[in-house]
C-alpha cells in the first residue's frame, strides 16, 4: 500500500513536478516564519525551512503505521552571498534581473520528508549563469508576470530560460524541487519508487 503523501508547499512547479512522477498528493503549505538569521548560508537556510515546513505540516496530521510521508522544499536564490527573494513589484523584480545580468548565482534548494518518527533533509547547490541583456530585455520579460512570485525574479522553466546561458546542476533544483534528493530521502524512509508509485523497501 501506498503512503500519504502531502506536500507543505503551496509551490505549483512543486506539485507539477510530484505529479508528472505520477505520484498523488495532498498540497497543504506550512505557515512558518520565513525568517533569515544573521550568518546563516543559503544552503543551510533552505535545508532549514524545508525542514521546518515538513514538521508543521506533519504536527497537524494523523501519523498511522508510518503511512504518511509530508514534504517540505524551499529555494534560495543568492549572489555573493546575498540572497534575492521574491521581488516586491515589477521594478523590484527589474532591478534584481539587472544583478544577475552577465554573471553567476547560486540556487540552493532544501529538501525534507518527514513521518511520525523522523524527518530527513538534503540540499541541493546548483550554479546559474545568465547572459548578458539590456533593461529592455529585462522589463519585456517582468511584463509576462512570470518572475513576480518567483525567488530571484526568474522562472528557469518558462519563459526565463531565455536569460540563463549555462547551470551546473540539476535542473529540477532550479525548478524548486530536487528530484534525485527525494529518491533518496524516500529510500531512506524504507520506500522505493517504481514509476507506478511508492512501495515499501524490502
Amino acid at each position: 500500500m501506498s503512503p500519504r503523501l502531502v506536500l507543505a508547499s503551496q509551490s505549483p512547479r512543486r506539485a507539477q513536478l510530484l505529479e508528472l512522477l505520477g505520484l498523488a498528493l495532498d498540497v497543504r503549505p506550512a505557515d512558518i516564519e520565513l525568517t533569515w538569521p544573521p550568518h546563516e548560508e543559503p544552503a543551510p537556510h533552505a535545508e532549514r525551512l524545508a525542514r521546518e515546513k515538513a514538521e508543521a505540516v506533519i504536527r497537524t496530521l494523523p501519523v498511522q503505521d508510518g503511512d504518511l510521508l509530508v514534504i517540505g522544499s524551499d529555494t534560495v536564490v543568492a549572489l555573493e552571498g546575498v540572497v534575492l527573494g521574491k521581488p516586491a513589484d515589477a521594478e523590484d523584480a527589474v532591478r534584481m534581473l539587472l544583478r544577475l545580468e552577465g554573471r553567476t548565482h547560486l540556487v540552493a534548494t532544501g529538501i525534507a520528508v518527514a513521518t511520525g518518527g523522523a524527518v530527513l533533509s538534503a540540499v541541493e547547490c546548483v550554479r546559474v549563469h545568465f547572459r548578458g541583456f539590456d533593461a529592455a530585455t529585462a522589463r519585456a520579460y517582468v511584463a509576462t508576470g512570470e518572475p513576480l512570485d518567483k525567488a530571484g525574479a526568474y522562472g528557469i522553466q518558462g519563459y526565463g530560460s531565455a536569460l540563463v546561458d549555462r547551470i551546473e546542476g540539476d535542473f529540477f533544483a532550479v525548478m524548486g524541487f530536487p528530484i534525485a534528493r527525494f529518491i533518496d530521502l524516500l529510500a531512506r524512509h524504507g520506500w522505493r519508487y517504481d514509476f507506478r508509485g511508492l512501495e515499501r523497501l524490502p
